[in-house]
């Protein structure tokens, strides 16, 4: 679990000792704002002193960050191997004042699946019990189905990042809203290949509200929580004025551009991704969608952003050949 955030002006690339170059990077309103957004992680740690041994830790270079130059990949799989041990830090190099409290939001924004962070809803052992159930469905050393976990842990952060009061039902739908993928997309994605993408998205909804349903119906959950979490599951491709739903979509949406959208542009290629752009912005609201200009993203999904016009609906992705 992340634990501390330490921001440094100089570089912390391995073999520095940053502790020496570590000056006050953010105003207390920016740290105060970044702690109320990513509760649970210390935002603007001290650094260890000269000689104290350093907490597990991964550096990120912010000019890297920036450039969106850094290896995704390789940071995703050394903070799979810290979490997995326990509590880290999080050190961010190379920052300058005017950027750091920018800099720091983005990163946190798409490591916050390492946070964890629950409501009273989900402070219970009933949810507890939805949690190990939905990480025993998954096999992490397949890199789709790890994908799709991380995917479906950070939408869950989402949801609470926007409603800090959603319910039981809610979160576990959050968690469990794609699992049909682990049916139909665990080793191979399909989905660009469907002549009616909506259809497609509509069937891989309602299968995985029958997975849904079946997963949690031992765990302790009342009647109609477990009736509610799959009828969200069901309806999730589509937006609705349930309350509740919309606000899944909205989390489900954002997930996609915080942390999938650079690795669906590598591997459907821009045609599909520019579609499916297209598609997740139909899913957003008004007051959603006003976070993404502070998500980042590949500078070639920002500029399909930018170029999707703000409207009510929006077509499907069109059929692709693989």
């Amino acid at each position: 679990m992340l634990k501390r955030l330490i921001l440094v002006a100089g570089s912390c690339s391995s073999g520095d000792d940053p502790s020496v170059r570590q000056t006050p990077l953010l105003s207390p309103s920016d740290k105060a704002e970044l702690s109320r957004e990513f509760p649970g992680v210390e935002i603007d740690a001290p650094a260890p002193p000269r000689g104290e041994a350093h907490a597990a830790h991964a550096a990120i270079d912010a000019r890297a960050w920036r450039a969106s130059a850094l290896d995704l990949w390789a940071l995703d799989t050394h903070l799979h191997a810290l979490d997995a041990r326990g509590p880290f830090d999080l050190w961010i190099g190379g920052l300058d004042r005017d950027g750091a409290a920018r800099t720091a939001y983005e990163v946190l924004t798409r490591c916050q699946r390492f946070i964890r962070r629950r409501n009273l809803a989900s402070a219970s052992a009933v949810f507890a019990r939805v949690l190990a159930r939905h990480r025993d469905l998954y096999d992490l050393d397949r890199p789709l189905v790890r994908a799709d976990y991380d995917h479906a842990v950070d939408v869950w952060q989402w949801m609470l990042r926007l409603d800090p009061r959603a319910s039981v039902a809610a979160q576990a739908a959050a968690l469990f809203h794609d699992v049909e993928r682990l049916v139909s997309e665990a080793n191979v994605r399909i989905e660009h290949r469907a002549a009616d993408y909506q259809a497609f998205k509509d069937e891989h909804a309602r299968r995985g509200a029958a997975l849904t349903r079946s997963a949690l119906a031992d765990l302790g959950l009342a009647p109609e929580v477990l009736e509610r979490v799959g009828a969200l599951v069901a309806s999730h491709e589509r937006p609705g004025d349930d309350a509740e739903l919309a606000l899944l979509n909205d989390a489900d949406a954002l997930s996609f551009f915080s942390l999938n959208s650079g690795g669906f542009l590598d591997y459907y290629g821009p045609e599909h991704t520019r579609a499916k752009v297209a598609y997740t912005l139909r899913r957003l609201r008004p007051e959603a969608r006003a976070r993404l200009p502070l998500i980042r993203c590949r500078p070639e999904v920002e500029a399909m952003i930018l170029g999707e016009p703000r409207r009510t609906s929006a077509p499907a992705p069109a059929a692709t050949q693989a």
